[in-house]
């Protein structure tokens, strides 16, 4: 219990407002495929909404070896969720939150990730329609594209 409650309380922001994140990232990010993907046993495709300084990623894995039961593999494609704050330090993104449910609420159990999401990329390139994630994680970048911009209105954090 003790655990938990520290969990979440790291999770809270320290601020009543919403900062402003990163203007360049702005916007829906979606990745429409990987190199070799047909060739690959596992991968997984992202889609990042930057809104202010919060992050919301889907992630759609797809898997030809079933490493897990029967209820969870769905014929190897399923959709994992999360959602958290981030910040831009030199070419790094990194980020804090927790694994979710479709909706936004927190998944405390179930199949595939639950509790911390932890991302942590390096920005090896952007322009106003391309952004390329390197995983600290993962050998394979994350190429994508920008599919909708959104305006950041920083908001106070009961209003989220």
């Amino acid at each position: 219990m003790v655990g938990m409650l520290l969990f979440v309380s790291s999770c809270v922001r320290h601020s009543e407002m919403q900062s402003e994140g990163a203007d360049y990232l702005q916007g829906v990010w979606v990745q429409d495929s990987i190199l070799h993907q047909s060739q690959m046993m596992d991968y997984t495709l992202h889609e990042f909404r930057f809104v202010c300084d919060s992050v919301y990623t889907t992630m759609r894995v797809h898997a030809k070896m079933q490493r897990i039961p029967d209820s969870c593999y769905k014929d190897g494609k399923w959709t994992e969720y999360a959602k958290g704050v981030y910040v831009v330090r030199g070419d790094s993104l990194i980020g804090e939150g927790i694994y979710t449910r479709p909706n936004g609420r927190y998944k405390v159990s179930g199949c595939h990730r639950t509790g911390t999401y932890l991302p942590r990329y390096r920005i090896a390139y952007h322009n106003t329609d391309s952004l390329i994630l390197e995983s600290r994680y993962d050998q394979r970048p994350i190429v994508l594209r920008k599919v909708h911009s959104i305006s950041c209105v920083p908001k106070k954090r009961w209003e989220d």
